[in-house]
């Protein structure tokens, strides 16, 4: 059995902390004829699970608000000593026509600079106030009054989410309390129209082929079953980090660049197909297993944002700036159209990340940023391009 440390880009932290999963799973792959088997590094303290275990597009432990028209956001991360002044950063946001941001932590400066922007926000908490912010009320309402009173109004935030990639884990339990004291804590500011979600990794599901198939984990359906229910009593979306690089670099050659990248030109022998549908990329897949594992969980109709998605440019096995261009661009394309299980209905959808970010780990940890900290392109992304899928 192959043994490998895979970890995802998106768990914005302190510099200190280190990221890593375990998750063990099997999957034949009929549309290649072979098979993958992977297992991926133990966590360790302060690690958060984050598989990306798939073969020939079929997934294994993968591991918004209506309106949303398939607009883009990116995600601002700041691991980095290098980076631009946040007044610098909201230019570029507004001049490159960057619709949403998505902080993971708060920064007063970075809200400061959002300032009748315009510009959407997804807000975080820090994992480590998770246990906090669910056991203690008083605290969540300070949270928000400190990070989010001040700037209603003048700030357009979209969605609080509570922790990033916690669920499966020590600190799973804790994140619908710490929503549900979000959410009142919002109410009793009188802060309305902003949602109060959490973002997952797909180590959640513990089935996703074919995607209608797809279904959370038994280690993550008692704590995503009532998460999906309370969001679908408020009206509010689950956020979903969906990242095909990582089943590409680590199936051994068994799943295909072109559907992988959303290339349109994949061909027949890359697409799977699931009943009545086909899917031909790699995205739709993910994005399609995790709507049937909620419904699976007894929640129709939920929406689902995909708060994180990007390619490396450099660093690692298929990490190119062509490739990276080429994914994050027909991403922009693609989104507006939907997927096969909900055709029609755009994807909300955050690009990792605005910057290469030196304070990372070494490889492809570096190298998801479209700009470099000197704010030139690491190659161009049209941010106008709507759907042409």
């Amino acid at each position: 059995m192959e043994e490998r440390e895979l970890q995802s880009p998106g768990q914005e932290r302190r510099v200190s902390e280190q990221k890593g999963a375990r998750e063990e799973g099997f999957l034949s792959t009929p549309a290649c004829g072979g098979a993958a088997r992977m297992v991926a590094a133990a966590a360790g303290a302060m690690k958060t699970a984050a598989p990306w275990v798939l073969a020939c597009g079929f997934l294994l432990c993968l591991a918004g608000f209506p309106g949303a028209e398939g607009a883009i956001g990116v995600n601002y991360g700041m691991i980095a000593n290098n980076l631009p002044a946040p007044e610098q950063v909201i230019s570029m946001y507004k001049a490159k026509n960057i619709s949403y941001v998505r902080l993971f932590h708060p920064d007063t400066s970075v809200l400061t600079a959002l300032r009748g922007s315009g510009i959407g926000v997804v807000l975080g908490t820090l994992n480590e106030d998770l246990q906090r912010l669910a056991s203690d009320p008083s605290y969540a309402a300070s949270w928000v009054a400190t990070n989010v009173q001040p700037f209603a109004g003048a700030v357009q935030f979209r969605y609080i989410n509570a922790g990033n990639e916690v669920i499966p884990g020590e600190a799973a339990a804790h994140v619908l309390p710490a929503m549900q004291n979000l959410e009142s804590a919002l109410r009793s500011a009188g802060v309305s129209g902003v949602a109060v979600t959490t973002a997952v990794a797909t180590a959640v599901l513990g089935a996703s082929y074919p995607p209608s198939q797809g279904a959370f984990s038994e280690a993550a359906a008692p704590v995503m079953a009532p998460i999906v229910s309370y969001l679908s009593s408020k009206n509010a979306p689950l956020l979903v980090n969906v990242y095909p690089y990582f089943a590409y670099s680590g199936s051994g050659g068994e799943v295909a660049l072109g559907y992988a990248l959303l290339s349109a030109d994949s061909g027949a022998a890359s697409s799977v197909a699931d009943g009545g549908v086909v899917y031909t990329n790699m995205f739709d897949a993910i994005v399609d297993a995790a709507h049937a594992a909620v419904e699976k969980a007894g929640v129709q109709g939920l929406e689902l944002v995909v708060s994180e998605t990007g390619w490396p440019s450099g660093g690692g096995e298929g990490a190119s700036v062509e490739n990276a261009a080429a994914y994050n661009n027909n991403v922009v394309r693609h989104v507006g159209g939907g997927t096969p299980r909900r055709p029609g209905k755009a994807v909300e959808t955050y690009l990792f990340a605005m910057f290469n970010e030196n304070g990372k780990a070494e490889g492809v940890e570096q190298h998801f940023g479209l700009f470099q900290p000197d704010m030139s392109e690491v190659y161009h992304v049209d941010f106008t391009a709507g759907s042409s899928y």
